[in-house]
């Protein structure tokens, strides 16, 4: 039986989550009012991610059920909308720049990784595919496509999407910083960003925290780089000898792609109508990253242990180091 005092407790998290995420919404929209323009420029996707961080490690996870689906579709109805805020050819050129380094850091990052995981730190093999396959890809997107196909347990699951969610959380802080100290020009640090951060969602808020080009440019990259989940996900499959496992495909990225196709070609007489879908999807992505936050705990914490999160640090350092020797010798 649960205790009047932890029902009280859990009560008044909640209300607290209520009103953190009440406040969020708020001062974002407060952005259509004239005159009131200022006051919702505080809210950004960081400091959202910071306030549902602070939230969850302080009172806990209110709504777990509801954190996890809520984030996972409103960051792709987000994506989608940002899509109406971009060119498709300027998107395409983008694309193909950082093509070559993709194919190259995808392939590279599995097999370091699996390296490091098994050789090195002795992980089981499941979790030390599933990081290495989030690290390379797009993060907790490939862990979901890659697990049913490896009969992945829950616990594997969590383990690794534990350790790509807080290097996620960390690198949306620390990368603008990095960026700015080394005087990166926003295409630089838009294709830094989409290779070596692994979820679209920590990569659209750090490109929109840098610029709007650098959003644009990492936004592209990035959904180029996780289509990959498919050919990666029928490659496990092959290797790892399971057969008839449903594959996750992440249709939102060519609705982001169609919506790319409609602002171009479609609404170039009504620019302001793609503006005004753009406008909006930057906005349900700053609430999504209060979502994210809010996920993290305690317990996924103490869940992740320490050789899996060795294991998803060495290859961050690793892609990131060599995404920026790859962006300052060979761009």
């Amino acid at each position: 039986m649960i205790s009047t005092a932890t029902k009280t407790l859990q009560a008044n998290n909640k209300t607290i989550y209520v009103a953190l995420l009440s406040t969020l919404t708020f001062f974002l929209f407060l952005d259509y009012i004239p005159g009131l323009q200022a006051w919702s420029a505080w809210v950004t996707p960081p400091v959202a991610l910071f306030l549902g961080l602070i939230f969850a490690l302080t009172c806990g996870q209110a709504h777990p059920k509801f954190n996890k689906k809520t984030s996972k579709y409103l960051l792709q109805y987000s994506v989608v909308g940002l899509g109406f805020g971009m060119n498709l050819q300027s998107a395409l050129a983008s694309g193909k720049e950082g093509m070559e380094f993709t194919i190259i850091s995808v392939v590279g990052t599995l097999l370091i990784g699996w390296f490091i995981g098994r050789k090195v730190f002795k992980i089981d093999r499941n979790t030390s595919y599933l990081i290495s396959s989030g690290t390379a890809i797009c993060g907790g997107s490939a862990i979901a496509a890659v697990g049913p196909v490896l009969k992945a347990k829950d616990s594997e699951m969590s383990v690794a999407l534990g350790t790509i969610f807080i290097l996620n959380a960390i690198a949306l802080f620390i990368f603008p910083m990095i960026g700015h100290a080394l005087n990166m020009s926003e295409h630089e640090f838009g294709t830094w960003a989409a290779i070596a951060i692994h979820d679209t969602s920590s990569v659209v808020g750090a490109g929109a925290a840098y610029g709007e080009e650098a959003l644009k440019v990492a936004t592209t990259i990035k959904l180029t780089r996780a289509l990959w989940i498919i050919p990666v996900a029928f490659a496990t499959s092959f290797i790892f000898k399971s057969k008839g496992q449903k594959i996750s495909i992440p249709w939102f990225i060519f609705y982001f792609v169609l919506a790319m196709v409609v602002n171009t070609y479609l609404l170039n007489g009504v620019p302001e109508l793609g503006a005004a879908i753009n406008g909006i999807a930057r906005k349900t992505l700053t609430i999504t990253m209060f979502f994210i936050g809010a996920s993290l705990s305690i317990d996924v914490l103490k869940a992740v242990g320490v050789k899996p999160l060795i294991q998803g640090v060495a290859l961050w350092v690793i892609i990131s180091l060599s995404t920026l020797a790859y962006i300052y010798y060979f761009s």
